[in-house]
């Protein structure tokens, strides 16, 4: 079976890191079902061992073997992996999506095939993978043990994984990566922007008139797409960057919480332990213990 041989390539090639000969392909394996928190990328993820949860807003997700998912924008998520040990780690593999190849893709295809929608989707989705797409997987796997056609094969094989995204159930998100005139693409400039700007507070009506929306169709389709407000986007980017630092500076938590935006300790805490299930207190104590392992 496609699934069986998918598993076994991803554990050949799976090491600690999870970049492979093949640019924007990765190779994921996890051994723990700890919680962690992350920025998603805007990435397809099939699964071939194990499964995956996670948490967007109020959105939970959860896919499995012969799953992929779809994440059309960079946004923070907390999830983890269901069943994951040692003995039977999660498997899958990761293609890096750049919205240049989809503009280029979209371009050469038939547009009358693609309806436009009247809201952005949301910017993650799962569907089952079909044979088509878990065939095409395997193939650019085993070019991993055949450096001598890769170069010239793997382009080959990534544009037809695109095609199989483009034109699958998922389809709607990953075409509106490669749309410049897109809502998605307008919200995806909304998003960076509250990304470099997040220490700061902002004015919803600000940021929908620099992307060039009415206040309430940004506020709509960033809900749609995003899963949270503006304002709770802006939240959770500020806690991501908060236990970043705290990784780093376990000692200074107190700065930390004023550095990504907050003048209250007492909410940093707060929110912080909302988020993660521990307060940044507990975190830093885990942390500072880590480092202190690595020295030793």
């Amino acid at each position: 079976m496609l699934l069986d041989e998918l598993r076994a390539l991803l554990v050949r090639h799976a090491r600690g890191d999870a970049t492979t000969a093949i640019e924007h392909v990765l190779i994921g394996r996890e051994e723990s079902q700890a919680p962690h928190a992350s920025m998603t990328g805007t990435v397809m993820a099939l699964i071939a061992q194990g499964a995956k949860r996670l948490a967007l807003g109020d959105r939970v997700f959860e896919y499995g073997p012969g799953q992929y998912l779809v994440a059309s924008v960079d946004l923070p998520v907390t999830g983890h992996f269901v069943g994951a040990t040692p003995e039977q780690p999660a498997l899958g593999l990761g293609l890096l999506l750049q919205s240049s190849d989809v503009a280029e893709m979209m371009l050469q295809a038939a547009h009358g095939c693609f309806r436009p929608n009247g809201t952005a989707p949301s910017a993650i989705a799962v569907s089952d993978a079909s044979e088509e797409l878990l065939d095409a997987a395997v193939r650019l796997l085993r070019l991993l043990d055949q450096p001598r056609d890769r170069d010239m094969l793997a382009p080959l094989v990534k544009r037809e994984i695109l095609w199989r995204l483009i034109t699958g159930e998922q389809g709607s998100t990953v075409r509106q990566i490669g749309l410049a005139d897109s809502k998605l693409s307008h919200i995806a400039r909304a998003v960076h922007w509250i990304r470099e700007n997040y220490r700061h507070p902002f004015r919803v009506d600000d940021v929908a008139e620099l992307i060039g929306m009415s206040t309430s169709a940004f506020y709509r389709n960033f809900q749609a797409v995003t899963g949270m407000s503006p304002i709770q986007f802006q939240k959770k980017i500020r806690l991501h960057e908060a236990r970043l630092l705290l990784a780093t500076h376990p000692k200074d938590i107190a700065h930390i919480g004023y550095r990504v935006g907050y003048d209250s300790p007492s909410q940093f805490s707060r929110e912080y332990r909302r988020l993660f299930g521990a307060p940044p207190s507990q975190d830093a104590v885990r942390f500072a213990a880590r480092t202190a392992g690595e020295r030793d």
